[in-house]
């Protein structure tokens, strides 16, 4: 089974490295690995020429962050495909968790055609962090349901594979979405296919202050209860509970940057 990941990149020369490392280092016999950078100025640019032999990549002016992983999207010719931002790293084995999770459909059943599983969140320097949100989040995502996913974002995004074929009949990343592209692809795809759990961490999200979800945590949270309402019009319970959510996360990020700072 062919995977294919996809590296969106702008001026991460401080993360890249390890990012690549970790995909390359799983030693996956099928893997194709695309890095589509944003026109790097700040040595990102050598450091992908460094592992030209290993990865397809590009550097060229793009329109964002979704613009970027739908080009690599396009590129790509996997069975399996996932994107992974160029601050995060997988952990060892993954993708052949993956495969064969996606190769071996539970008894009397077909292979879901996404999945998600377990992810850590990790600082500047891999430390693991803020693990209580980790906890609460491996408690959410144990059984998915679409009305839950509503309710709130409890999949992390590194931790997240699909079947290639949904772009035939869903399309790509809403380029018109910068900071919650991952979770209205989730609701589209949630729509009409359940999610299949893979019990096991398989990556890791790093949060920082600089960090794009580091520093918009607000606006973030507004847009994903905003696409909640747009997707669950029949779920009025579960956009209540959004709602809760909101109000509940924001408090919580809040007084862990405040415990931070102090």
């Amino acid at each position: 089974m062919k995977i294919s990941i996809i590296t969106p990149s702008f001026n991460q020369a401080q993360f890249i490295e390890r990012t690549i490392q970790s995909v390359l280092a799983q030693n996956y016999p099928n893997l194709e690995y695309i890095v589509i950078d944003g026109g790097s100025t700040d040595g990102t640019v050598e450091i992908l020429k460094k592992y030209a032999d290993r990865i397809i990549w590009k550097s060229e002016k793009d329109r964002g962050q979704s613009d970027a992983i739908n080009k690599g999207l396009k590129l790509a010719t996997g069975d399996i495909v996932a994107y992974l931002n160029s601050d995060d790293t997988y952990e060892p084995k993954t993708l052949q968790k993956v495969a064969d999770y996606f190769s071996n459909p539970p008894a009397g059943g077909q292979t879901a055609k996404w999945a998600y599983g377990k992810c850590k969140i990790i600082d500047e320097t891999d430390q693991e962090i803020r693990k209580p949100i980790t906890w609460y989040k491996n408690f959410l995502l144990k059984k998915y349901s679409y009305s839950k996913l509503l309710s709130e974002n409890f999949i992390s995004q590194p931790a997240v594979f699909w079947k290639r074929e949904i772009h035939s009949e869903l399309g790509f990343f809403n380029e018109n979405e910068h900071f919650c592209m991952d979770y209205e692809f989730w609701l589209k795809i949630g729509q009409r296919y359940p999610a299949g759990v893979i019990n096991d961490y398989l990556a890791n999200f790093r949060y920082y202050s600089n960090s794009k979800s580091g520093s918009v945590n607000k606006k973030q949270f507004r847009d994903e209860l905003r696409l909640a309402r747009k997707f669950g019009a029949n779920h009025p319970l579960s956009i209540f509970l959004h709602k809760i959510n909101y109000y509940k996360i924001t408090g919580i990020y809040w007084f862990l940057n405040l415990l931070k700072n102090n």
